[in-house]
């Protein structure tokens, strides 16, 4: 099982950096970077630094760490401009990006930018055609693609990525997303309980079957919101909140069946967010013990 760190773009890139240069001190295996523009609220206040930019400081600055994107939001840029955003930012790294993709949701930097959001049909069709467009770029010498939201004539891409490039689809939207993931994609994420997991993954090797692929094939990874602590009144608490996303509370020890119902549940990657574990020397303790405690059980 691997294991993997997402520092929030809306810190300073000092932060990210300090963040990131640690996961790969400390042998964590990956690093991801959100794509998104501003907060999702109301005044959509506070800084937040550009996906790409950071994807490519951080190829040329952290040197062994996988760099993934979690994931990249289709209706922002063309396709083939994102495939050679990416194809470039692998080759700084060496062969270590990821490029996740999804169909895009955020409706405030939509109407904030005006960049249309479309219908979830019309958005789902322009994503599955992304994928193949990506795909083809990376491995074919040429690309010639005429759908219905996207047309390429024989279209080059150069430099071409070096290292794996998979492309991982980030969503668990049963009839179309995962089946996207299983013609397209060679990695698949999606916020989740073990249960939840376990559920969409199923569905996940249902459509490969109908499409016949192998359904190993595809790497697939989580991620919940991490509380971990000795102090039981503060994590009762957490536990008694409604949160917004799947949550990682407890100590080493009960994380360590958490984290283990994960993998049950198949899960091949866990991705820790900083966003709910501080800044400075308590966040990468917290890491720390993550990653001695709890993580250590699951080489």
């Amino acid at each position: 099982m691997q294991f993997a760190v997402w520092p929030g773009t809306q810190q300073s890139w000092a932060d990210i950096l300090e963040v990131a240069r640690h996961a790969e001190l400390t042998g964590w295996d990956r690093v991801y970077v959100a794509d998104h523009f501003m907060s999702n609220d109301d005044d959509a206040a506070g800084p937040m630094l550009e996906c790409w930019a950071v994807v490519t400081a951080l190829a040329a600055a952290v040197p062994r760490v996988g760099i993934g994107t979690l994931v990249c939001g289709n209706t922002y840029r063309h396709p083939a401009i994102l495939a050679n955003q990416a194809a470039a930012a692998d080759v700084i790294s060496g062969g270590r990006v990821i490029l996740g993709l999804g169909a895009g949701w955020q409706q405030n930097e939509h109407d904030k930018y005006g960049i249309e959001l479309y219908s979830v049909g019309e958005r789902l069709d322009r994503f599955a055609e992304a994928c193949a467009i990506v795909r083809s770029l990376a491995t074919q010498e040429r690309t010639t693609f005429h759908g219905e939201h996207y047309q390429l004539t024989d279209a080059p891409m150069e430099p071409k990525p070096v290292g794996p490039f998979p492309l991982l689809v980030g969503g668990g939207g049963e009839k179309r997303t995962l089946r996207i993931a299983a013609e397209h994609a060679q990695e698949w994420n999606v916020w989740s309980s073990p249960a939840i997991f376990a559920h969409k993954s199923g569905v996940l090797d249902g459509h490969c079957h109908d499409l016949g692929r192998d359904p190993s094939e595809i790497h697939r990874s989580t991620q919940a919101l991490l509380f971990l602590s000795d102090d039981q009144a503060f994590l009762d608490r957490m536990r008694g909140m409604d949160m917004p996303m799947p949550t990682l509370i407890g100590t080493p020890s009960e994380l360590v069946d958490v984290v283990g119902a994960y993998r049950d549940a198949g899960v091949d990657e866990l991705i820790v967010p900083d966003f709910t574990i501080g800044t400075g020397s308590q966040r990468t303790d917290i890491l720390d013990r993550f990653k001695e405690e709890v993580a250590i059980h699951f080489g």
